[in-house]
């Protein structure tokens, strides 16, 4: 057994018998069968169509076909030993146009993914929200458009009805910070807008269809699952004199702008007063916040790296490293004066900076900032150029560097319950490679290799260690 090494990179760390080890995966990412069984388009249908968003104009029509490899997908998870599988629910498969009655085809598919998970002892986590919104719906305004997140309650209350006897964990929203700022700030999102203001709504009502979604699925769900939201809390690393007060104004932009409404009622007063000349918040209306404001089981976290911020000092070029794709607009309204620094490596094939400190920490300040509420890792994992090589038993992924980043980032996760943080599992991104956003398919995050010609699955070696840590319930060497 290693224990505190420096380098997170302990081994023989054991795991209780009811933390809960699984993958996660998008629907939008995987999925492909864009335009059959009664789909309608998503956002990202067309972002992705439309030329120079994503690199090498790729798009989502095929994906992994995970919609026709279903069941060679759930045998791959029973093989790795899964205990859990994170997938997603493509609102525009169940109500195309986001409006209107179920799509049957639709929900059966979702039906057929939840039995069959079931059937293999892996239990489901269904998110009903990962970005991809009915087009139909961005016509109308989007998420900047408090209808939409009217429009997500009906959504979550026909899913609830036919998987919510079966179902063991509901997560409303993936990574709202997302949907908002890199859809309707940044542009580097769909659907690709470039508007502070519109970006501040999408968090209000986004926050709202969690609030909204919730009470939806009490009213009709009759086992006794679990409810959660998930976000991407920034770790964020102040530099300098001025670190402070730029740590301040990101922190309030991604992070406090959804915990506080969330889990304490109400919107940070200085977050509101930092985009004073972007919006007036008017869009939040009285009694709003009590909406939002639901009791939940557990709260997601994903993690991937940190920032390391300052204030700009107006004179000499500007950094962006954020981490996020630049195409001309800003994921940060009203703090536009603030500077991310570049970080020290090693980096992953993102250009993310590998901290697993970073991960102990937020799971720590979650714990002590929310003692009561259970945390779960729901994303965690790296890309990297993946090369396949041939060997005496056959072809062969040798992500060494995965295997590593996947055994640090446990370490700093066990850690943080050793220091008292209640972490119920782990979901490993990705189960397989996929079509990573703007990124189209340059990104690999898989522990199982996707050949994109033939489609063909080949588990890692980090798929093949990750089977064995969830055997033994031990980080192995």
């Amino acid at each position: 057994m290693t224990r505190g090494d420096a380098g997170y990179r302990d081994a023989g760390l054991e795991f209780p018998a009811d933390f809960l080890f699984g993958s996660a995966t998008a629907s939008y990412q995987i999925e492909g069968a864009v335009a059959e069984d009664g789909r309608g388009p998503s956002i990202w249908d067309t972002f992705s169509h439309t030329p120079g968003k994503i690199w090498n104009d790729d798009t989502g029509d095929v994906a992994d076909d995970h919609y026709h490899r279903l069941e060679h997908d759930l045998d791959l998870m029973a093989g790795l030993g899964l205990e859990a599988y994170r997938f997603s629910i493509a609102w525009p498969r169940i109500q195309p146009s986001g409006r209107g009655p179920a799509n049957a085809a639709g929900l059966a598919f979702y039906e057929r993914l939840v039995d069959g998970l079931i059937a293999r002892g892996i239990r489901p986590i269904a998110t009903l929200y990962h970005w991809d919104l009915p087009q139909a719906l961005e016509d109308e305004g989007g998420w900047a458009n408090r209808a939409t997140a009217e429009a997500f309650a009906e959504y979550a209350r026909i899913v609830g009805e036919r998987l919510g006897d079966r179902i063991a964990v509901w997560t409303t929203l993936n990574e709202p910070w997302c949907s908002a700022y890199l859809g309707y700030g940044s542009g580097a999102h769909a659907p690709g807008l470039m508007d502070g203001a519109k970006a501040l709504a999408a968090v209000h009502h986004l926050n709202l269809a969690h609030g909204l979604a919730i009470g939806a699925l009490r009213a009709v769900v009759t086992n006794d699952p679990g409810y959660s939201i998930t976000l991407n809390l920034h770790v964020i690393r102040p530099s300098g004199p001025t670190g402070a007060e730029a740590a301040r104004r990101i922190d309030g932009l991604a992070n406090r702008v959804f915990l506080g409404p969330l889990l304490d009622g109400e919107y940070p007063a200085d977050v509101i007063a930092d985009t004073a000349d972007v919006t007036d918040w008017s869009f939040v209306r009285p009694g709003d916040t009590e909406l939002i404001r639901q009791s939940i089981d557990l709260l997601g976290v994903n993690y991937y790296s940190t920032v390391t911020v300052e204030m700009w000092d107006g004179r000499s070029p500007r950094s962006h490293a954020d981490g996020h794709k630049d195409m001309g607009g800003t994921p940060w309204p009203g703090s536009e004066q603030v500077e991310f620094l570049v970080q020290p490596g090693p980096y992953t094939a993102m250009g993310w900076n590998i901290d697993p400190s970073g991960l102990e920490d937020l799971l720590v300040a979650l714990h002590e900032a929310y003692p009561a509420l259970p945390l779960m890792v729901t994303e965690n994992g790296a890309a990297f150029d993946d090369v396949v090589t041939e060997t005496p038993d056959g072809p062969a992924v040798h992500d060494l560097e995965r295997i590593d980043y996947l055994r640090r980032h446990f370490t700093a996760a066990h850690r943080a319950m050793a220091r008292g943080v209640d972490l119920r599992g782990y979901q490993v991104w990705s189960l397989l490679d996929n079509f990573e956003w703007g990124y189209g398919y340059s990104k690999r995050f898989g522990i199982v290799h996707v050949d994109y010609d033939t489609l063909e699955r080949l588990p890692k070696d980090s798929a093949k260690w990750y089977a064995e840590l969830i055997r033994t319930r031990s980080i192995p060497a």
